[in-house]
């Protein structure tokens, strides 16, 4: 078992010690997690991103309910101790079947989101993230694609990979736990984070990687903890500037916010997930205008969104307010892909270096 394996399982036994200590001392049980809603979530001036405030909720045995909870964080814990021991790796949505197997039907999970939720608080008490109790989503299938050679630990050994070079049109496809990643050379200038997959695979067809040096990380929506995470360690390590491309929406800004500042759900990982340097380089409301691009109107939803987003301390700048206001006047959104109705090739010959160069990237 690896220091970090043996770190972690010590870290998760020491939980389940807790609930020991308790009974022995004749306490009801409890286990102290900070209360993970928006209301609990502060804006950090300093640092840029979002963390938890003070507030804590109590899971305790003090009702059935309660006990229920901490029965089933115990047999959790009991299988990812094991899970570690032996060397192995599992799903979360492995984790929330293999609660059928568990001998007392309490500690079977209801659904997936109890069984990430229970993960998730382990993460926060323990100090210690998912992918080191071997834990993984689904994948995401987010990949990069640009002048970066790398060296990649699995289970088969190391390997060398040029993410150029040495893959298809696909790109590389980004791991679970990009910390397993070392970097060994680069020819980049920066890093461009992409909404969607068809504007990521235009940018690769027109050689866009190639030209500028750009890092091509298709974010694939709203990114995954190991895009987020992949994108801080090239920024911090290789001091290279993140641009993040998505469609004119509020819900597309958000995916620029989440990536800059890190999001409520993942708020006690800001440190290692959010890149507050990012910079917004996705289509304004002010290029719906200037360029006549192709819209859709604003749904109720969309406008309610934006009208929150006014509030948002991430937006609070003049550009943001320029930017949301203008797009609540013109009650319109649009997609990235409108970009083509000026062709195919208008995106990397001409908006995104323009961008790139009124924003000192290029």
């Amino acid at each position: 078992m690896s220091t970090s394996d043996q770190t972690a399982r010590q870290q998760l036994i020491a939980l389940a010690e807790q609930f020991h200590d308790q009974f022995e001392a004749g306490e009801i049980p409890r286990l102290n997690v900070p209360t993970r809603t928006k209301t609990n979530i502060e804006y950090d001036e300093d640092n840029r991103v979002w963390v938890y405030g003070d507030r804590q909720s109590t899971r305790t045995a003090n009702s059935v309910r309660g006990a229920r909870k901490l029965l089933k964080s115990v047999y959790t814990i009991d299988f990812l101790a094991q899970q570690l021991e032996e060397g192995r790796s599992s799903t979360l949505r492995e984790l929330y079947y293999l609660s059928e197997s568990w001998d007392f039907d309490e500690a079977k999970f209801n659904d997936q989101d109890e069984s990430n939720q229970l993960i998730e608080d382990l993460e926060i008490v323990s100090e210690v993230r998912r992918e080191d109790f071997h834990m993984r989503p689904e994948e995401s299938g987010a990949t990069i694609m640009g002048p970066l050679f790398l060296r990649e630990q699995t289970r088969r050994g190391e390997r060398e990979i040029h993410c150029q070079e040495d893959v298809g049109e696909g790109g590389y496809q980004i791991p679970n736990n990009p910390d397993t990643i070392e970097f060994l050379d680069h020819d980049a200038e920066f890093i461009l984070c992409v909404e969607t997959g068809g504007m990521r695979d235009r940018l690769v067809e027109n050689g866009f990687d190639e030209e500028y040096g750009a890092l091509i990380v298709h974010l694939k929506g709203q990114p995954a903890r190991a895009t987020r995470r992949l994108t801080k360690r090239l920024h911090d390590q290789l001091d290279l500037p993140v641009t993040v491309f998505t469609d004119g929406d509020p819900w597309s800004y958000r995916i620029f916010g989440s990536v800059a500042y890190g999001s409520i759900k993942s708020a006690h990982l800001s440190e290692h997930l959010a890149t507050p340097a990012a910079q917004y380089i996705g289509i304004q409301p002010s290029d719906i205008v200037s360029y006549e691009l192709p819209t859709d109107p604003l749904s109720d939803s969309d406008v309610n969104a934006l009208e929150n987003e006014l509030e948002d301390p991430r937006f609070q700048t003049d550009y943001w307010r320029e930017q949301i206001e203008l797009q609540l006047e013109i009650e319109k959104k649009a997609e990235q892909q409108a970009l083509a109705a000026r062709g195919l090739d208008f995106v990397t010959d001409t908006y995104l270096p323009e961008r790139l160069t009124e924003m000192d990237v290029l």
